[in-house]
């Protein structure tokens, strides 16, 4: 019996559309109508924004804990943290995505030069309320350029200005920053220990800083890039004096809107690729080993896809086991083939005809399930090949190869899809008939 082929379903989330674990079930939906036999692995990649906490603490075995902390606005939100399961330290696992993410500020009011990192801060504090020995935080889906600034002073960090006050909140009120104090910082972050999981390609200064390259997303024109810039620049050369850290060009320090910077500089976190991460506890490495092929996502595919994002990760390491790797996206950039080099071997959109985005957002599972089907529909027409040609032994009519068998494409009476009839076998056309006639009248007969 022929063994069934097995599939490693990885996606990334669609932003402020579906998490990881959706787009999962959705890309298996379709797989399962292509194939209902295939043998289906999932391993949803959260990119250290949403879904992070709730995906590890399910991979573990462990629980959430659900808080209430400031939202990117200023305004309470609803959040979360959980403990891993487990033996060992007690580990806390949160995403600043759940107190700072851009879905939690409307579109209308997307203004990163206000938006603050507070509420990261504040569960922080919790997940040590409730006896935490380690932090595992992810960092991604940010709505927020502060560079940490708001999580430090709800830990007890005191941004100062020329007068001694501390600033306010927001990217913007960086420039007026003066002098960073430690004195009263939470005491027991030096004793907890603290990793984080981030894309190591942002930075958060130079050309390719944050501010530049994923301001926009986050509400920012032009001219609020420009001052973003040089408030993250004169926030480096702080730090860099108060502190003695240079994040500057430390990798991961531009992730969400520099928090990876603060996070390094003002506790001493660890910064992680966050691939890295997820290899350590979903065991990547033991699917991808058991897999035949990876279907991965996510929302849009693009040249900053290579850069560090999950897909890409995943692909290049699923090269090490030769393995090929289908891409789905919500969108597809003109750039987005520089991932093939990355690995993956074939992308397309999920869209099926122009609509809107709000359109594309509320059918997003059923165009990612009919997108599965039809690349799953492709691959089997690929594997089908090489045994058409071997039965047949020689080309098939184009009638032929319509269907299967040949002769799918006739109705009950005999007649093809041009409305015509053919001779079924042991027939012989009329035509045929006529001429064998002829030949027999005129004293010869063809072989």
């Amino acid at each position: 019996m022929t063994r069934p082929l097995r599939i490693l379903i990885a996606p990334s989330g669609f932003k402020e559309c579906l998490d990881a674990e959706q787009v999962a079930e959705a890309i298996a939906t379709g797989i399962r109508r292509a194939l209902p036999g295939a043998r289906l692995l999932k391993a949803p990649l959260t990119d250290g924004g949403e879904g992070f906490s709730r995906g590890l603490v399910e991979a573990t075995g462990g629980w959430l804990c659900p808080a209430i902390v400031t939202g990117p606005l200023g305004q309470p939100v609803a959040s979360h943290f959980g403990f891993l399961g487990g033996d060992g330290q007690r580990t806390a696992v949160l995403e600043m995505a759940a107190a700072a993410g851009l879905r939690l500020v409307p579109p209308h009011a997307r203004n990163p030069m206000v938006t603050t990192t507070r509420g990261v801060g504040e569960l922080i504090r919790a997940a040590l309320d409730a006896g935490a020995e380690r932090l595992l935080i992810g960092c991604g889906d940010s709505g927020t350029n502060d560079g940490g600034a708001g999580m430090a002073q709800a830990l007890g960090i005191r941004l100062l200005n020329a007068a001694g006050i501390e600033i306010g909140a927001g990217g913007g009120a960086l420039l007026q920053l003066d002098r960073i104090d430690l004195s009263g910082r939470d005491p027991r972050i030096p004793h907890v220990r603290i990793d984080v999981a981030c894309n190591w390609r942002n930075v958060l200064c130079n050309p390719g800083g944050v501010s530049r390259v994923f301001g926009p997303q986050k509400g920012a024109s032009p001219e609020m890039i420009a001052r973003l810039e040089a408030a993250l620049e004169r926030y480096a050369a702080i730090v860099a004096r108060d502190v003695g850290v240079d994040v500057r060009a430390l990798p991961g320090g531009g992730a969400s809107g520099g928090l990876g910077a603060g996070l390094h500089a003002l506790l001493k976190a660890t910064l992680l690729p966050r691939y890295d991460v997820l290899v350590r506890y979903l065991d990547l490495d033991g699917l991808l080993r058991d897999a035949d092929l990876v279907v991965t996502a996510e929302g849009g595919l693009d040249a900053q896809t290579s850069r560090g994002k999950m897909p890409a990760e995943l692909a290049r390491r699923a090269k090490h086991f030769g393995l090929p790797v289908i891409a789905l996206a919500g969108t597809v950039d003109e750039d987005a083939r520089v991932n093939y080099a990355c690995g993956i071997d074939s992308y397309s959109s999920i869209l099926e005809a122009p609509c809107t985005l709000s359109e594309a957002m509320d059918r997003a599972p059923l165009l990612i399930a009919n997108a599965a089907e039809n690349a799953l529909r492709y691959i089997l027409i690929g594997r089908a090949l090489p045994g058409l040609r071997k039965a047949r032994g020689r080309p098939r009519s184009r009638h032929q190869l319509s269907s299967p068998g040949g002769r799918a494409c006739r109705g009950g009476d005999g007649r093809g899809r041009d409305g015509l009839r053919r001779p079924g076998p042991g027939e012989s056309s009329g035509r045929s008939r006529q001429r064998k006639d002829r030949t027999r009248r005129g004293g010869r007969c063809r072989s």
